[in-house]
């Protein structure tokens, strides 16, 4: 009984400082525009009457506050979605993004909805060229994809 309690104990203690890790982007303090007003437009088009605008941000200027040592994503990639004939945000679906690095390296993730935009961390550590590949189904329930190339200095 003492060897699973003292093993329950220790698996919380070092679970904690992981979890205090996990970013919970939307409790970030963004309102809706502040985010997607950080950064340059890495790429924009028009999919099927979706005007899908993506930007990427190095997690320095994300966090603002500093990284911790143990993230080892470099980069937050994120997409606003909008009605390219009213202009209205579209911001539930599903979006998914495969970025391939300069060393041939696939990262494939599910982005999250964060006020008014999807987005998610990748590891862009090396210069060079990413393809970035994006397939996204809106509530319109049409599976569209967008892709670009951007590059690390």
């Amino acid at each position: 009984m003492k060897k699973i309690i003292a093993t329950t104990a220790a698996v919380l203690t070092l679970s904690v400082p992981l979890v205090s890790f996990a970013m919970d982007h939307s409790s970030m303090g963004h309102d809706d525009h502040s985010m997607m007003e950080m950064g340059d437009v890495a790429h924009q088009e028009v999919v099927d009457g979706v005007k899908a605008v993506f930007k990427v941000l190095s997690m320095k200027e994300h966090m603002k506050m500093g990284m911790p040592k143990e993230m080892k994503e470099t980069h937050h990639i994120m997409v606003e979605f909008k009605d390219a004939k009213s202009g209205k945000s579209l911001t539930e679906g599903e979006v998914t993004v495969k970025v391939q690095g300069p060393d041939k390296r696939e990262q494939t993730k599910d982005l999250m909805g964060m006020q008014g935009h999807f987005g998610a961390d990748y590891d862009l550590s090396k210069k060079g060229k990413y393809g970035v590949m994006c397939k996204f189904q809106l509530k319109d329930g049409k599976v569209r994809s967008a892709k670009f190339w951007y590059t690390v200095k």
